[in-house]
């Protein structure tokens, strides 16, 4: 179920900058999402394409960025990528680490069609999600 609401947030931030924009359609909405966010690309899609119908956002792309968890060693300050447990740090062997990415759920861009054939790309701005 946290996919429906994420989805439902999404989907009502690109419809008020289409809005803004004075956009007729959302082409495409490339989101980034951390590997600890427990979303899935295919369940989040499935929500989107029932939750945008007969909206402006009905036909909209969804591209997604995976990053990676990315921990680092409060003691000796090495960052290492983590696969799968163990939380320990390589280097000096602690299990002293703290998340540094993976994390992230937020909209990168979204692009709109404006009149005719020309697009428009949302401002550089992030939308957080979280």
């Amino acid at each position: 179920m946290h996919e429906q609401a994420v989805t439902q947030r999404v989907l009502v931030i690109a419809l008020e900058k289409a809005k803004e924009a004075r956009a007729n359609r959302v082409a495409s909405i490339n989101l980034v999402i951390g590997e600890m966010s427990s979303i899935t690309d295919d369940c989040m899609q499935f929500y989107f394409d029932f939750l945008s119908q007969d909206s402006i956002a009905s036909d909209a792309k969804l591209s997604f960025k995976r990053i990676p968890t990315q921990v680092g060693c409060r003691r000796c300050g090495h960052s290492f990528t983590l696969n799968n447990p163990p939380w320990k740090c390589p280097q000096c062997e602690q299990w002293d680490v703290e998340i540094q990415a993976g994390q992230e759920l937020y909209i990168d861009s979204i692009h709109f069609r404006l009149h005719r054939l020309r697009e428009y790309a949302g401002s550089p701005a992030k939308f957080w999600l979280s």
